[in-house]
């Protein structure tokens, strides 16, 4: 049933993409509020990091440690009000996220006073504008939250020094049929973009990023959830590499 393709389709109306966000947005906001409910900040932030950690693991399997030692600058792009900036106290970090004065106010575990080495940054990813080119960009299940894709991979391109480590993590689906329905229809309402693994490395590829490591995180019927590790090579052309290619 899957469809392989290195076409990306990113045909939908930006009006359409823009509303779909908001909604989404709405439903990321109350998503975190109903998953935190209840919980005990000390419990789930100690759970949290060493999820992180183990993630951290994973990735030093393909970089070096001294990658991500506390000399190394650090930006999380969409990082919720628990991403990666909690495991890594020892690094300047800046972290982005549209929703992130919203998830001090009304989520138990997140205050930004908690986190003395961490800018944080209420804005989207597209539209986030920095001088700083960080040595590692994460952005954890979050690129498929923008408004733009096109625009926020762009981003992700743009902040991250030359040779420097990108790592994302995505949700791909798994059959061509749902990928199209759910564009179509809200079957998915917290992601307003919808696509495959190929798809997803086919907007690294397009950006200049060397995919180094591929791993799937959790296997799910409609999507599977990959780590991707990336690095971003100095001085790129795409062009060049596909000269027969078409950017879409």
């Amino acid at each position: 049933m899957e469809i392989k393709t290195s076409i990306v389709d990113t045909s939908t109306p930006h009006n359409i993409k823009s509303v779909r966000w908001k909604i989404a947005q709405w439903f990321e906001l109350r998503w975190w509020k109903n998953y935190l409910h209840g919980k005990n900040k000390g419990e789930y932030l100690t759970w949290k990091k060493n999820y992180w950690n183990n993630l951290l693991l994973k990735i030093c399997e393909v970089l070096d440690v001294s990658e991500i030692s506390p000399d190394k600058t650090i930006c999380d792009l969409g990082c919720g009000p628990a991403g990666v900036f909690i495991a890594l106290p020892e690094n300047k970090i800046t972290a982005v996220d549209p929703l992130i004065n919203e998830y001090e106010k009304q989520t138990p575990i997140f205050s930004k006073k908690d986190y003395p080495n961490v800018e944080f940054v209420k804005c989207t990813i597209e539209e986030f504008e920095t001088e700083e080119r960080y040595d590692v960009v994460f952005s954890m299940n979050a690129i498929n939250h923008v408004v733009n894709i096109e625009k926020g991979v762009e981003k992700l391109k743009e902040v991250c020094a030359g040779n420097g480590k990108l790592v994302l993590s995505i949700d791909a689906h798994n059959f061509s049929f749902f990928k199209h329905l759910f564009r179509l229809v809200p079957g998915d309402i917290l992601h307003p973009h919808q696509y495959d693994l190929d798809e997803y490395k086919t907007f690294l590829d397009k950006n200049g990023f060397e995919i180094l490591k591929t791993e799937l995180l959790k296997k799910e019927f409609f999507f599977n959830h990959f780590l991707i590790v990336t690095r971003k090579e100095a001085t790129f052309s795409y062009k060049a590499v596909h000269p027969d290619s078409k950017k879409t």
